[in-house]
């Protein structure tokens, strides 16, 4: 059985992602609005992290009230462009552990290239949430899962700001246990692996190198 695709049409995440579609979005604004869609997309993303009971006093009284264990979440981010997305993860869950995956994306193939790769210690015992902005072949997203999954975590789930249907399509080919959150699905890739109608290239906006 194959892992969902959570479209998060909320909105506000909606609204945000317009105004970055904008060719004339600046840099700072870029930056800013990912970081504010990547804090409501994490809403989503954690709905179901499981939770456990600890004893609390209110002024009032004595209870059982539930909490989240943090630094059982690892943050995956695959660099470059995964860094602007972590910021607002990282606001809703600030104890989650963070691990990154360096990958490039050879021009003329279009195969992702590894140059990095770090994780946390005892990832069995965590839960793993990989962070990219834009899912469009899917190469970089099934190199980066498929040496996560060398790590043994306890689960993984892809999270990704736009994505191409044969991004999609590959993603869950390699890996159908792995669900995926995006905010958009959009129409295809060019020939040059980039997504249409898309924002451009997520890291290049979002750093200010082009």
């Amino acid at each position: 059985m194959t892992a969902p695709i959570h479209h998060i049409t909320h909105p506000l995440v909606q609204h945000k992602l317009t105004l970055m579609r904008q060719k004339d979005c600046s840099t700072n604004s870029f930056r800013r609005l990912m970081g504010e869609i990547s804090m409501l997309m994490a809403y989503e993303v954690t709905r179901d992290m499981p939770t456990q009971l600890i004893d609390i006093e209110t002024p009032l009284e004595a209870m059982k009230s539930p909490v989240i264990d943090g630094k059982k979440t690892v943050f995956v981010s695959i660099m470059r462009a995964g860094g602007g997305f972590l910021d607002g993860m990282l606001t809703v869950v600030p104890g989650a552990r963070i691990g990154h995956v360096g990958l490039y994306r050879d021009p003329k193939t279009l195969v992702a290239v590894e140059y990095y790769f770090k994780m946390p210690a005892d990832m069995h015992e965590r839960d793993a949430i990989v962070l990219d902005p834009m899912l469009a072949t899917g190469n970089s997203a099934v190199a980066a899962v498929d040496r996560l999954k060398e790590t043994k975590p306890r689960s993984i789930r892809f999270v990704c700001l736009l994505a191409a249907p044969e991004g999609l399509k590959t993603l869950q080919a390699a890996h159908p246990d792995v669900p995926i959150y995006t905010a958009a699905i959009d129409r295809e890739l060019n020939d040059h692996g980039y997504i249409l109608p898309g924002l451009g290239d997520a890291g290049d906006r979002l750093f200010g190198t082009k």
